[in-house]
């Protein structure tokens, strides 16, 4: 059987589940300038950012009605996934 290469391979243990997440995380007033992290929840799997960008402390360039475009940069370039809000925390904020 080919090798699966797909959009969650070899993410058993970074997907894995970090204990409750409240509603304050998903109410918090972000703005343009905030620094965030990029924390993925993988049971909600609308909007979830590539596996890449977990862990990752990015800048929000938007504010959306649900997401945020955020800017990580990767290597030498600067890369903007758009996140919904259940993917992020804000810096400095423990979770």
């Amino acid at each position: 059987m080919p090798h699966s290469k797909g959009y969650r391979c070899k993410t058993r243990h970074v997907l894995k589940k970090k204990g409750e997440r409240g509603l304050s995380r998903l109410m918090y007033p972000y703005k343009v300038g905030d620094r965030v992290v990029i924390d993925i929840d993988p049971s909600q799997h609308k909007g979830m950012p590539h596996r890449r960008y977990q862990g990752r402390v990015g800048i929000v360039e938007e504010v959306r009605r649900r997401s945020l475009v955020v800017a990580i940069k990767v290597g030498g370039k600067v890369k903007k996934p758009i996140v919904r809000l259940e993917h992020v925390r804000p810096f400095g904020v423990g979770g």
